[in-house]
């Protein structure tokens, strides 16, 4: 069997932790009580574990444990936040206000309510990615009741400014949502200093199990009824989301943030330093790349570079046959053109048609990335030695690419 290729795709997906792992083997056989079942010991113990890894994730967070909510990942947390707070306050007004970068799960989302007579202003970004704090100020009006702007995007690693949104949103009484599944444990995060009220998150971001996630409710907010469930049929977690608990995912979702608790600091540290080496030889290397997003405002484990003069569709199908990389969300892969992501970003379509997204993360190693680095290079020099493009702008010919 053929080697696989290196991983550096891990804002798609990461692999399970080994740990994680064994920590969740025993709620599959011996251990496969129904968390509702309370009458008899198999209940009762994956009961507990359920608390135990419910008490592990708010560890994480900053929070109390009754502050979340399971779901099955962070594109259900999306939903149930936003749709959910919008049943919730329909009395006070119907306009929400988000960013254009946004992932898929909260821009649909709130495409959808405008079917239904909602408001959305969706605020424009700049050149590095950043949406300025006062255009979101700007963007808020009386009717404002929702505000969501995510922790770290997961196609260009841009780091949104959540603290000062916060405090803004508090000021202005709108309820405030951050999708944080995208650098949570690698990056400084407490839901009391940053003033948010909804926060979404997703084990399979952090090395833990697919199809389990949570929502992040502030107690204030619960009080008031935000928010209104999406899912009914026995009043589980409270009555926010019904539906019997993924005992053995939330076990490996409470190990997962455990773990990240614990090493997040020191390993976003680890695999920054790798992938500015990984950057820095590229830039040094080969003309005509340019980076996608902040150079400082970033994910650790995010470079995102477009390589001009390619057929970006060609570089991605070489390069894959070494190194899993993509051109984007895996959310959005099934959609053709270029990342609506750098397209909000003013990225020229064809430098956004050839761009690829590198995401590093726990098992990277430094000789990954030098091999990383030999095969970017290899494969771009080679395609440009057979491109048209590259041969008239070497001329000094004018270039339609």
């Amino acid at each position: 069997m053929a080697a696989l290729p290196i991983y550096l795709d891990h804002h798609a997906t990461t692999p399970i932790d080994e740990r994680v792992l064994a920590a969740m083997m025993p709620y599959f056989q011996e251990r496969f009580g129904n968390a509702a079942s309370n009458a008899h010991e198999y209940g009762t113990v994956a009961r507990d574990a359920a608390e135990e890894g419910r008490t592990r994730v708010a560890a994480l967070l900053g929070c109390k444990p009754e502050e979340l909510v399971f779901t099955s990942g962070a594109t259900e947390s999306d939903n149930l936040a936003i749709v959910g707070a919008a049943r919730a306050t329909e009395g006070r007004g119907n306009h929400i206000v988000t960013v254009r970068t946004e992932h898929k799960a909260v821009i649909d989302t709130c495409e959808a309510l405008k079917k239904h007579g909602w408001q959305v202003t969706f605020v424009d970004v700049d050149e590095s990615g950043i949406v300025p704090v006062e255009a979101v100020a700007s963007a808020i009006t009386k009717d404002t009741v929702l505000l969501s702007v995510m922790l770290a995007n997961n196609e260009v690693g841009v780091l949104q400014d959540i603290a000062s949104i916060g405090t803004l949103a508090r000021e202005r009484d709108v309820l405030f949502h951050c999708d944080a599944a995208q650098g949570l444990g690698y990056l400084p995060f407490s839901v009391r200093d940053l003033n948010v009220d909804l926060v979404s998150l997703s084990a399979h971001k952090m090395y833990g199990p697919k199809g389990v996630g949570a929502l992040y409710v502030r107690k204030a907010v619960q009080v008031r009824g935000v928010p209104v469930p999406q899912m009914t049929g026995g009043g589980h977690e409270r009555g926010f989301r019904s539906g019997t608990l993924n005992v053995a995912g939330i076990v490996g979702f409470g190990m997962a943030a455990q773990i990240m608790k614990e090493e997040g600091p020191a390993e976003a540290t680890r695999i920054g330093r790798l992938r500015d080496a990984l950057r820095d030889r590229l830039l040094d290397a080969l003309d005509e790349v340019r980076l996608n997003g902040s150079a400082d405002r970033r994910h650790p484990g995010n470079l995102n570079l477009s390589f001009g003069y390619l057929d970006g569709a060609r570089l991605l199908l070489e390069l894959c046959e070494h190194v899993a990389v993509s051109s984007g969300a895996a959310c959005s892969s099934a959609e053709p053109g270029p990342s609506y992501v750098l397209e909000a970003m003013g990225v020229p379509k064809d430098w956004a048609a050839a761009s690829v997204r590198f995401g590093l993360g726990r098992s990277t190693t430094r000789e990954e990335i030098a091999t990383v680095g030999d095969v970017v290079i290899d494969t771009v020099q080679r395609l440009r030695e057979r491109s048209p493009l590259w041969k008239r702008k070497l001329a000094g010919k004018p270039v339609e690419w």
